[in-house]
């Protein structure tokens, strides 16, 4: 089942670092099938709640390959990077499978 990295991005440095990483990160990402779906848009709406940063959305093709990509020694190698200069709420998560439906939600609940 597709899996998802997705960050909240709140505060970014910009700096030589943070070039860095981002000059590499799409080398860590491809060799697990991983794809950018979102990255820190300059067109977003915020329609509810506060969302104070910049959402960053990549697609595997499974939990394992988002896991094996996020615990990788390329990616570990890069973390630092990012981490020294940038404040963000980060996840793995599973996606639905095809034909999911949000009613199944309450099923079991009862």
């Amino acid at each position: 089942m597709t899996a998802y990295a997705i960050a909240n991005v709140h505060s970014v440095e910009f700096c030589p670092d943070i070039v860095e990483y981002l000059e590499r990160i799409d080398a860590t990402v491809e060799p697990f099938g991983g794809r950018f779906l979102v990255h820190a848009s300059p067109n977003k709406r915020g329609v509810e709640g506060n969302w104070p940063g910049d959402a960053i959305v990549v697609e595997f093709s499974s939990m394992a390959d988002a896991n094996a990509w996020w615990e990788s020694p390329a990616y570990q190698d890069i973390a630092p990077l990012r981490t020294a200069h940038m404040v963000a709420d980060i996840v793995l998560i599973e996606g639905v499978p095809a034909g999911y439906r949000a009613e199944n939600a309450v099923k079991g609940l009862g």
